[in-house]
C-alpha cells in the first residue's frame, strides 16, 4: 500500500518548527521596517506642509500606517514568544534526554560494579594482609640481623659511648689548634 499512496509525512520537529517560526518573524520584522521608512517620508512630508486637506490626507495615511505597525508589532511579538516557549521545550527534552541516558549508565555502571564485587572474598584479602604483615616482620628481622654490628663489645653503656665521643671532639680541637699555631710560625 505505501508504494501506491505513497508514505506518511514525518512529523516536523520542533527544530523545525522554530526555524520556521523564527523565519516568520525575520519576515515581519522585514515589513515594520518598511513601514517605518513610509511613516517618516509621511512625518516629513508634514512637517513641509501647511495646516489643511492635505496635510490631513497624509495624517490620515500616516495613521493607516501606524495601525499597521502596531498590528505587525504584535504579531512579532507573538511569534517571538511562540519561538521562546519551544525552544524552552525543545530544552527540556534534551535535559529529559540527557537524564535517562545518565541513569542508564548507572545502572549498567552498578551492574558492574555487582559483578566486579562477587569476585572479590573479603575473607581472602584479609588473609593475604595477614600474610603481608608477617613478611614484613620476617624482612625486618631479617635487616636486624645483618646490620648487626660485630666490632662493639656488648657491655658497653651510654655513658662510657658519651665519654669517648667527648675525648675524640677534644682530640680534634686540639690537633687543630696545633696546626694553626705552626701556621702562624711558618709565615713569621
Amino acid at each position: 500500500m505505501k508504494r501506491i499512496f505513497g508514505s506518511k509525512k514525518p512529523a516536523p520537529t520542533l527544530e523545525d518548527a522554530i526555524s520556521n517560526t523564527d523565519g516568520r518573524v525575520d519576515s515581519v520584522e522585514v515589513k515594520i521596517r518598511r513601514l517605518d521608512a513610509e511613516l517618516s517620508k509621511y512625518k516629513d512630508q508634514m512637517s513641509r506642509m501647511r495646516d489643511g486637506p492635505a496635510k490631513n490626507s497624509v495624517k490620515q495615511k500616516a495613521m493607516r500606517v501606524l495601525k499597521q505597525k502596531k498590528m505587525y508589532e504584535q504579531q512579532r511579538d507573538q511569534l517571538m514568544q511562540q519561538s521562546f516557549n519551544m525552544e524552552q521545550t525543545s530544552f527540556a527534552t534534551e535535559n529529559l534526554r540527557n537524564t535517562v541516558t545518565t541513569v542508564n549508565a548507572m545502572k549498567q555502571a552498578n551492574k558492574q560494579l555487582k559483578k566486579q564485587y562477587k569476585k572479590v572474598n573479603i575473607d581472602k584479602i584479609e588473609a593475604m594482609q595477614d600474610e603481608m604483615e608477617d613478611l614484613l616482620d620476617q624482612a625486618n628481622e631479617i635487616q636486624e640481623a645483618l646490620g648487626r654490628s660485630y666490632n662493639l663489645p656488648e657491655d658497653i653503656d651510654e655513658a662510657d659511648l658519651e665519654a669517648g665521643n667527648f675525648l675524640i671532639f677534644n682530640n680534634k680541637l686540639i690537633i687543630k689548634k696545633k696546626k694553626k699555631k705552626k701556621k702562624k710560625e711558618k709565615k713569621n
